[in-house]
């Protein structure tokens, strides 16, 4: 798979040093509120880190304010070295950091092919390129190719919503809630899909409520109020479901 890379399975171990993608203290302002509040996190290249929690939790605030949707109140973001939490989401996006939002938000009225070329400035060659490269990744986008947008499936939407945010090669994939709403057999297929994209060295940072992703991620932080409350290896705590419901859930 050219540009989007092979799969390789989830291993257990610490995280990668050093990390592609540094978070130190970070505290995220929604409205008047702190969402989000002294966070660490770390998450190297070709790594699966699974941010889980409830509704409310603050996972998907903190993905918004890596990506430069939300303002940083505290503390520090950095994307290979560069500090970047003071940055427009644009110059984050130039830097590597692409993003499948929550509800996928796909442009309903425009074909698949038109969704994937619109998020791309690389020249013509290259984006032509870049859209088989995403076929090849994800198979049942290419006979969509003419289709709109809209008479897709919430599966095939939500491929093509990463599709999307793959376009631009980006060094770490955000994505909010990938598994919202799809059916257990997608949703395996769909991690399945972003083993392969971790393995060609893209940092994957995933929020979610669904403990599936589990079964793909190198190291889980779970958040709860706002707050990492437990951060251990993945295989770990699939191992543990009982430590994970306690993180989760509180005592």
């Amino acid at each position: 798979m050219s540009d989007l890379g092979q799969g390789a399975p989830a291993v257990e171990g610490a995280p990668l040093d050093p990390p592609l993608l540094a978070l130190d203290g970070v505290d995220v302002v929604r409205g008047a509120g702190r969402v989000a509040q002294e966070v660490t996190l770390r998450l190297g290249a070709g790594q699966i880190v699974a941010l889980l929690g409830v509704n409310g939790a603050g996972k998907s605030s903190l993905v918004q304010a890596v990506a430069g949707m939300l303002p940083v109140a505290a503390g520090s973001i950095v994307l290979a070295g560069t500090p970047i939490q003071h940055l427009p989401p644009e110059r984050r996006a130039r830097l590597g950091i692409g993003l499948a939002p929550e509800g996928r938000r796909v442009f309903p009225g425009m074909t698949v092919r038109d969704n994937l070329l619109a998020a791309c400035r690389a020249d013509r060659t290259a984006r032509q390129e870049r859209v088989a490269s995403v076929y090849e990744l994800f198979p049942q986008l290419a006979p969509k190719d003419r289709t709109h947008a809209w008479q897709l499936s919430g599966g095939q939407q939500q491929m093509l919503a990463i599709g999307r945010a793959l376009m631009n090669l980006p060094r770490v994939l955000l994505l909010d809630e990938p598994t919202l709403g799809l059916a257990p057999a997608v949703v395996a297929d769909l991690l399945e899909r972003l083993t392969w994209i971790a393995g060609s060295g893209t940092g994957v940072l995933i929020a979610e409520q669904n403990s599936a992703v589990l079964g793909i991620a190198h190291r889980v932080s779970v958040m709860r109020v706002g707050r990492i409350v437990l951060d251990e290896a993945g295989p770990r705590l699939a191992r543990a479901p009982g430590m994970l419901e306690r993180a989760m859930l509180g005592d």
